[in-house]
């Protein structure tokens, strides 16, 4: 079965105003549309254009088939998101149960775990440029970073804890449980103080981003977080992974983002939110490493993000007039398109679709053809 999908965008206060209604060709409203849901997670499921006014987890629950272990988005960044990091499957599913054992609802606004499930993600580029923030930044790096900021106590006191002795993981790790803490807020003032008046040719990308996380997030801890993080700038069709444990913070851009199905998100910084700093020291880690960057491999005359995830794989075909693109499917999948206007056809029937619109493709179908002019995101299980 070949069967549309159609969703309304979420409102959360980072989304952009413009991202989306530009993608498809409406004139904005003014409120943010962040993120589009095309999958069956109870949190927003997709609902199924059959006229019947089923969700899409309604229907896949009819069909006695189990639920789909991955959800894809369509996300607009106007401003940061949360620092978060998410846990392992085993952590997850330890968490889960601690919580439920305790009493917490699930619900409740301090509760961590949601559901016993890991949540790496991977997200790719769909606009010129996409900022994100992603895992720790090498050391000896932040440390010329704070040479810039000249010599406030703030500066100071941070300088120091990273030139404290050990192993660069452990010092990490200790500077970020002192900026949670609640007990460095007057550094984190004035650090922002040297953040607004400093400059810099090497940093300069990285003192914009912080100033507009201290003006969006005024007084927040998550300034220290984010600074010790990369900043990666994406370009259209580039593509990050965030595995469990990582630090990744979404800045400004339109992506589309895959991820296990889950709503296991550890804060760290830049939110009103609830942020449980021992369970997310637990789970973080703290390794100094490079954004960790996915390089694609071409398989059928598609771009393929496999990141070695049983949950998920995702697809990206370029369609070209004239010329048709045959895929052959792993399993339940989802095509999106963002670009131009692609036929999608299978043993179930065939579809046309435009930018943000999505096509769900039953488990029972082995292939599918793609034709017409324009760009498709094809989600799909990973390998087992």
């Amino acid at each position: 079965m070949l069967i549309g999908l159609t969703n309304e965008p979420r409102d959360y206060s980072w989304g952009s105003a413009t991202l989306i209604p530009d993608l498809v060709g409406r004139a904005p409203d003014g409120s943010p549309e962040a993120e589009i849901w095309y999958g069956d997670h109870p949190g927003c499921p997709a609902r199924v254009q059959d006229g019947s006014g089923r969700t899409l987890d309604g229907l896949i629950a009819d069909r006695g088939e189990r639920p789909l272990p991955y959800l894809m988005k369509l996300l607009a960044a106007g401003s940061s998101l949360s620092i978060q990091a998410h846990p392992s499957l085993a952590e997850a599913a330890t968490g889960f149960a601690r919580e439920n054992a305790a009493g917490i609802p699930v619900d409740a606004p301090e509760r961590t775990y949601r559901d016993a499930n890991h949540k790496p993600e991977i997200i790719v580029a769909v606009s010129d440029v996409f900022r994100a923030l992603v895992g720790l930044r090498p050391l000896e790096d932040t440390r010329r970073l704070l040479a810039e900021l000249g010599e406030g106590p703030g500066v100071t006191a941070l300088a120091a804890r990273l030139s404290r002795p050990g192993a660069d993981a452990d010092i990490l790790r200790e500077t970020l449980e002192w900026a949670l803490s609640g007990q460095a807020q007057a550094e984190i003032d004035d650090l922002v103080v040297a953040l607004r008046a400093a400059s810099s040719t090497e940093f300069a990308a990285e003192l914009q981003v912080l100033r507009a996380a201290a003006e969006d997030f005024p007084g927040d801890p998550g300034i220290v977080v984010a600074l010790l993080m990369n900043l990666v700038e994406l370009h259209r069709g580039e593509a990050l992974f965030a595995p469990a444990g990582v630090l990744h913070a979404y800045q400004d851009g339109l992506g589309v983002e895959l991820m296990a199905a889950s709503d296991n998100v550890l804060r760290g910084g830049l939110t009103p939110k609830h942020i449980d700093v021992p369970e997310l020291m637990r789970i973080v880690d703290t390794t100094p490493e490079p954004a960790p960057l996915v390089t694609p491999m071409t398989v059928d005359g598609a771009e393929v993000f496999d990141v070695g995830i049983p949950d998920f794989a995702l697809v990206h075909a370029a369609v070209h007039s004239g010329r048709a693109q045959r895929l052959a499917l792993a399993g339940p999948a989802i095509a999106l398109v963002t670009r131009g206007e692609v036929t999608v056809t299978a043993a179930g029937g065939a579809l046309t679709l435009r930018p943000a619109e999505a096509a769900y493709l039953t488990v029972d179908e082995t292939s599918v053809e793609l034709t017409g002019e324009g760009d498709v995101f094809l989600a799909q299980p990973g390998r087992p």
